[in-house]
């Protein structure tokens, strides 16, 4: 299917970009939906395009599954939509993963109201589990986050540092690209 999928170039948004919106704040939650992509359903046009058959039978995808080559598209338009009036503002969405971040507890309380309200009233569902409330400092995209500063994770660092030695040019375009993002 994806060999036939003309694909979606929907922009993921710029990383520096996002660290911009997160200065200054103090408070952070982060919030995880609970199968993000089985939470998208498919076009009732093109269900029919993710079937597939098994030896117990004939099976079509009523919701997006993974692997789909424009899933992640699909899914980073939906969550934009669904918090359009609130990024840049108070919200950050990369893929199925929501921040919420406010330079105030006052703020804070009102903004992550707002997020889980508008996440109940389209039917969205989190994994309480994996989310985390009132944090004063927030991992993101391999960054720690703080009133402070934004710093590379430590983690990150030291696995770099601690990077056993290449020996093939596949390794070094793989470390490169790592050590290349920070």
């Amino acid at each position: 299917l994806n060999k036939v999928t003309v694909r979606n170039r929907y922009p993921l948004p710029q990383i520096d970009d996002l660290f911009d919106q997160l200065k200054g704040a103090k408070y952070f939650s982060k919030i995880d939906l609970r199968s993000g992509y089985h939470q998208l359903r498919v076009r009732e046009e093109d269900i029919p395009r993710t079937a597939f058959r098994t030896r117990y039978g004939h099976y079509e995808f009523l919701v997006m599954p993974f692997g789909l080559i424009n899933a992640p598209a699909a899914f980073m338009d939906l969550m934009n939509r669904v918090f359009r009036l609130y990024l840049d503002l108070f919200v950050i969405v990369f893929i199925d993963d929501i921040h919420v971040y406010s330079r105030t507890l006052e703020g804070h309380k009102k903004h992550l109201r707002l997020v889980l309200k508008t996440l109940r009233r389209k039917q969205l569902y989190a994994k309480f589990s994996k989310c985390q409330f009132w944090l004063d400092r927030v991992d993101f995209l391999g960054h720690v986050i703080y009133a402070e500063g934004i710093y590379v994770d430590p983690h990150k660092v030291e696995a770099i540092v601690n990077w056993v030695q290449l020996t093939s040019v596949m390794e070094v375009r793989n470390f490169l690209g790592l050590a290349g993002y920070y």
